[in-house]
């Protein structure tokens, strides 16, 4: 089991949550994912290490990890909740309206900008969610250029 499935787990064992063979296997790919996977991605993964693992096993320990604050649900375009480890530090999500990929970055002029225009409006900025969607560069010029 990888470091960060078992602070998931130790999260979750703090929150007053069962630790069964299920959750720490969901636990681990959730963990290791490096993209950001619906509930159905995530048990197709499950289900190729313990296929005895359910879908509603699945969408009900992803519940509980959310509920405990140990994943984030976004709802990207085309309606799917992803699904990524609550990350200490702060980031935003570009999404490739092309392929459904989702790219983290953090910027600290955006940063900057936000609270500007919050402390403009007069408030001061506590959180946000910053999701831009794009097309890449490389792509729409390959396509411009074909006759």
């Amino acid at each position: 089991m990888s470091d960060a499935a078992e602070v998931l787990i130790s999260h979750c064992r703090q929150a007053g949550q069962r630790i069964t063979a299920p959750r720490r296997i969901i636990a681990d790919v959730v963990a290791k994912a490096d993209d950001h996977p619906d509930v159905p991605e995530i048990y197709r993964r499950v289900a190729a290490i313990d296929p005895s693992i359910s879908l509603s096993t699945v969408y009900r320990t992803v519940k509980v990890f959310a509920a405990t604050g140990l994943v984030e649900r976004h709802s990207f375009a085309g309606g799917r909740v992803q699904i990524e480890p609550t990350s200490q530090a702060h980031h935003d999500h570009l999404i490739d309206i092309e392929s459904g990929a989702v790219v983290e970055f953090r910027s600290d002029e955006i940063e900057r900008l936000q609270a500007l225009v919050a402390r403009e409006l007069g408030f001061e900025l506590t959180a946000h969610r910053l999701v831009l969607y794009g097309r890449p560069l490389a792509r729409k010029a390959r396509r411009a250029r074909k006759p």
